[in-house]
């Protein structure tokens, strides 16, 4: 995961692909972040994890968030490729923001660490082609204050 680097005026470049990746947020922030992302014409989608405790509901609400395509399997694999991919979304620059993040973090720490692993890899490989590439998870502020974090 990447610690927080940012431009001059102290937020985020979203538009820097040597940026992107994996990053934690507080809730109140995910609003800024998708209009700095609209503002530079990237695609961004939020997906509420509020309530989401496992993989079955969490790969139908990044299905639904992102539009996969109807063949999606369902499974990490089929994930894998499509954050790879998102060739169904043109766009200069891919943010997804994810709002309850602590409900699947608490309901399933294992689906939890392995959707994180599954985005900071695709932001390696987006990184590669030269597109930003950002996944945002909020979490509540005592989250940062957690040693085990």
């Amino acid at each position: 995961m990447n610690d927080h680097d940012e431009n001059h005026d102290g937020e985020l470049d979203l538009t820097n692909p040597a940026r992107g990746g994996v990053f934690f947020v507080v809730e109140e922030d995910l609003d800024g972040l998708s209009g700095s992302a609209r503002d530079h014409g990237q695609f961004s989608a939020r997906i509420s994890l509020e309530g989401c405790e496992g993989k079955a509901t969490l790969l139908e609400r990044l299905q639904a968030g992102l539009s996969l395509p109807a063949t999606f399997g369902h499974n990490w694999d089929a994930l894998t490729d499509a954050m790879r991919d998102l060739s169904w979304i043109k766009a200069p620059g891919y943010v997804i923001l994810f709002d309850h993040a602590q409900d699947l973090r608490e309901g399933n720490q294992d689906d939890f660490d392995t959707l994180l692993d599954i985005l900071d890899e695709a932001a390696e490989e987006w990184l590669d082609q030269g597109i930003p590439f950002f996944a945002f998870f909020a979490l509540p502020e005592s989250a940062f204050d957690d040693p085990d974090y």
